[in-house]
């Protein structure tokens, strides 16, 4: 995707302090690949592209952890209180890793802590790290719902992302295309033929949203994580995600690398 690229750019320092004390409503939009080359150009326009080292797009990957019974899933599934999801994030252009463990108390307000991970043991779980999820979950939701040791990778979900800013509203989009979700236990793999998009504007609807919905876009329920599991496995409960998996996600299966 060529859309960034005569964009002037915006360093991460740059764009941490202008987006900095926004409180913000995050919407997320699942483009064709035609609908993304009508809007993402003119999307462009009002926009400047967060550049790290001369790139303008980053090379991400997740490996999300769950318990045998998929605690974790059946809690965002239905839905229920004090979720959580356990994961690895790593950015493979600097080779940076960080476990990070995030939750939604009896509040609905969600919290994200990570720490430093071995990049080269991104889907492992050291003693320090199963340390680190039992005292997050402690703290967060009052009690861990789990057994940190039954703790396992799941799925892994890599992507491009492509992060824009707004100066007029100081609001973010960021871009995810070549989604690919990966079973690690048997390698099957699901390329996601459509591109996510995700606004992070105030609480009243930002200038990307609206262009969105002038195209007839709206928004959809989509996670990495949910999403991904209920297509890898077809005996998992869709749910909450059941017009998207059904409707708005095509797939391609490809073989392991």
């Amino acid at each position: 995707m060529n859309f960034s690229d005569q964009l002037q750019t915006i360093s991460l320092e740059e764009l941490n302090e202008a987006a900095a004390l926004q409180t913000r409503t995050d919407r997320k939009y699942i483009l064709t690949q035609q609908q993304a080359e009508q809007v993402l150009p003119l999307l462009a326009q009002q926009a400047l592209v967060l550049s790290i080292d001369g790139r303008r797009a980053s090379d991400y990957t997740s490996v999300y952890f769950d318990t045998p019974d998929l605690a974790s899933f059946h809690l965002a599934a239905h839905p229920r209180r004090r979720r959580f999801k356990v994961r690895t994030r790593s950015y493979m252009d600097t080779q940076q890793c960080y476990l990070e463990v995030k939750t939604e108390g009896a509040r609905e307000q969600t919290v994200k802590e990570r720490i430093e991970h071995p990049f080269a043991d991104r889907a492992a779980l050291s003693e320090q790290s199963l340390e680190y999820i039992q005292e997050t979950l402690d703290h967060e939701l009052g009690s861990c719902p789990i057994v940190p040791t039954s703790l396992t990778p799941v799925i892994d979900s890599s992507y491009s992302r492509t992060t824009l800013f707004l100066p007029e509203t100081n609001s973010r989009v960021t871009v995810d295309n070549n989604l690919v979700w990966t079973d690690p236990r048997t390698g099957f793999r699901l390329e996601c033929n459509e591109i996510i998009v995700e606004t992070k504007s105030a609480l009243n609807a930002g200038p990307a949203d609206k262009l969105l919905w002038r195209h007839q876009i709206r928004p959809s329920r989509i996670s990495k994580f949910a999403t991904g599991m209920s297509l890898l496995n077809q005996n998992l409960p869709a749910n909450r995600w059941h017009k998207t998996t059904k409707h708005k996600i095509s797939t391609a299966v490809s073989l392991h690398p």
